[in-house]
């Protein structure tokens, strides 16, 4: 037999030689037919035939109606199911294209009147049911505004017995507040009347505080009272007649009808925690029932409030007058570890804390009491830095830098302001006058002004603190290089700053170099710089003809260029040197006058030699007047 031929085994593809033709196949391009070999046909352009086939199938006439008749079978079901879901649908339908016109600007008073008196007439009867509606919320609310009284007052009448369900929609809100905004004085009686029994409740919601603030905001005195009184105890909550009472304080209020402190107490305590809670914090009528709360309230429950308050949230309360007060006294009684947070909470909103009227008392609390210095300087005087020259102009903002320069000054700080800051909280501060006497040591802050005198009151001032008042003002003050920043914004701005009602004050206080000396002597030669500035406005000549004021001739800048005189002898001598000297007879006459006596009612002898050779044939004349003996100087 023949052997059989072996069978070759194929070998396994490997580098292939230089020139050797690859056997691998192209690879297709991802989508398409086109073959790998070129066509060599010519290439043929799709005719019309085959680009109708190409595309979609051709969509017949009776397709598209039967599209439009579905759409509009949607339409028609969706139309009866609201309907069917909303009583007043139709109605409302009709009020959103009345509303379309009578709400544009470029209508007529009768047009728009005839709108309204057409919109009230289809309400009529329906107002309580539709007002809770988002549409005819606001047409109705656009009616209350541009109807006439008659119409408001029967708008009114029927919404009246259902005011307490409206208070809590989301919508109906809207047009209470509105209401309130044009009701007369009988009908908000009426209104205030109507939430007794009632205010507590409202107050947790977010939506039914809003009313209450609001009528308390418009309230009398008498209606604010008679609204806080049922935050106070439940027994006021149920009998109305107890309201109506003359004491404003919670603890005349208690002594008055003979009520239980500790079940005051109580009540505030179920009333007040979940308005914490919840953070329904930006209304004055819960300011003004926390403050009466704390004065009533024992140290943990003071503490509690004090621990809801501290941090963020804050900055949603310092607005009003007892807002200010409260954070006052967070920063006051409150330990080391919530001033911080407050301080953090803050960060941000120093600017427009600093120019509101209330808010800027807490930054001067701040920078008065907190002893951490570094962090005060890392966050408040930063963001007081940025906005510097601004603020220094504003009757609000110059508070924090007059605080430094000198602290609870009656003159920059009016008795209500010093009595903010003099406050504390009865359980707390009983606590700690015991602590002391047990200890057998007595709060005495050490006298710096010279006086020899050391108030009550200075030491409630700067209750909460341990550092030395003078030493916590260096290190906010100087060692931060705020002052230097003062000085400098106050040479550049000085014309302005003197002039300026405000703003005359702090250059007063900074030329001077502050109260104990604070600027001296570590920036004299800068305060030096700023005697040249001002001195430089009034080596000016005097014109007639010119657009601004002299410095000397000034209302504001003329009594403040005098007090310096009578009190900073370096800045006299160097206003009498370059300015005056040889002058005094060009400014004898008007406001600047008062700058040219002023050498001679100095207490500085030295001041008043150096004057007295030329101004004395001006007393002679009778041009200038010395000042009786005994008689006060008026410092305008």
């Amino acid at each position: 037999m023949a052997a059989k031929p072996e069978k070759k085994r194929k070998r396994a593809p490997g580098p292939k030689s230089e020139g050797a033709k690859s056997d691998h196949k192209k690879p297709k391009v991802f989508g398409s037919n086109i073959p790998n070999k070129v066509s060599k046909k010519p290439f043929k352009s799709p005719g019309k035939e085959h680009l109708q086939h190409a595309g979609k199938p051709k969509v017949q006439k009776g397709d598209v109606d039967d599209k439009k008749l579905r759409r509009l079978q949607a339409k028609e079901l969706t139309e009866a199911r609201k309907k069917k879901r909303k009583k007043h649908y139709t109605l409302e339908q009709e009020l959103a294209l009345l509303w379309e016109k009578m709400r544009v600007r470029d209508i007529t008073k009768e047009d728009r009147s005839k709108h309204v008196s057409e919109a009230l007439k289809k309400m009529k009867g329906k107002i309580p049911e539709i007002a809770s509606s988002h549409v005819s919320s606001r047409v109705l609310q656009t009616c209350v505004k541009h109807c006439t009284q008659d119409e408001r007052d029967a708008v009114f009448t029927e919404l009246r017995p259902h005011f307490i369900a409206l208070i809590s929609n989301t919508y109906a809100v809207h047009l209470v507040t509105k209401m309130l905004d044009n009701a007369s004085k009988k009908q908000l009686a009426e209104f205030i009347s109507s939430l007794h029994g009632h205010v507590a409740s409202l107050l947790r919601q977010m939506v039914g505080s809003l009313v209450i603030e609001h009528a308390y905001n418009l309230g009398s005195a008498t209606q604010k009272q008679a609204l806080l009184m049922e935050l106070y105890s439940p027994e006021l909550q149920l009998f109305k007649d107890l309201v109506t009472m003359k004491e404003t304080r919670l603890v005349d209020v208690i002594s008055k009808l003979q009520l239980q402190k500790s079940s005051v107490l109580r009540h505030m305590t179920s009333v007040l925690q979940p308005i914490l809670e919840k953070g329904i914090l930006d209304h004055s009528i819960v300011h003004r029932a926390l403050m009466e709360y704390l004065t009533v309230a024992d140290e943990s429950s003071a503490a509690d409030v004090i621990q809801h308050l501290s941090g963020s949230g804050l900055v949603r309360v310092i607005h009003t007058k007892d807002g200010s007060r409260l954070g006052v006294l967070c920063v006051k009684h409150g330990n080391a570890k919530e001033r911080k947070k407050i301080i953090k909470g803050i960060k941000g909103h120093i600017d427009k804390i600093a120019h509101d009227r209330f808010g800027s008392m807490v930054l001067v609390c701040i920078l008065s009491i907190v002893d951490d210095t570094k962090l005060i300087s890392k966050i408040i005087i930063k963001e007081l830095r940025g906005n510097l020259k601004e603020l220094i102009l504003d009757q609000n903002g110059r508070r924090p830098f007059l605080q430094l320069l000198h602290p609870n000054c009656p003159r920059y700080f009016s008795p209500d302001d010093l009595t903010s800051m003099s406050l504390s909280i009865p359980s707390i501060r009983n606590k700690a006058e015991s602590d002391t006497n047990s200890k057998g040591g007595e709060a005495v802050e050490e006298d710096r002004s010279g006086e020899g005198e050391t108030s009550d009151t200075s030491i409630h001032l700067n209750e909460g603190s341990k550092k030395d008042s003078f030493t916590r003002r260096q290190e906010l003050l100087v060692n931060s290089g705020l002052a230097e920043k003062l000085i400098d914004a106050c040479c550049e701005v000085a014309g302005e700053l003197l002039r300026s009602k405000f703003g005359k004050e702090i250059v007063y206080e900074v030329a001077t170099g502050g109260a104990d000396g604070i600027l001296h002597p570590t920036l004299d030669e800068k305060l030096a710089t700023l005697h040249e500035a001002i001195v430089s406005l009034a080596m000016q000549p005097k014109l007639d003809d010119a657009e601004e004021e002299h410095i000397l001739e000034h209302f504001h800048s003329s009594r403040t260029i005098r007090k310096l005189v009578l009190d900073c002898p370096a800045f006299a001598s160097t206003l009498w040197e370059k300015a005056l000297k040889g002058k005094c007879a060009t400014w004898v006459k008007g406001h600047s006058s008062k700058v040219v006596n002023a050498f001679l009612e100095t207490s500085n002898s030295m001041i008043k030699e150096l004057a007295k050779e030329e101004l004395q044939p001006l007393v002679d004349s009778g041009l200038l007047r010395l000042p009786v003996a005994g008689e006060s100087i008026k410092n305008d």
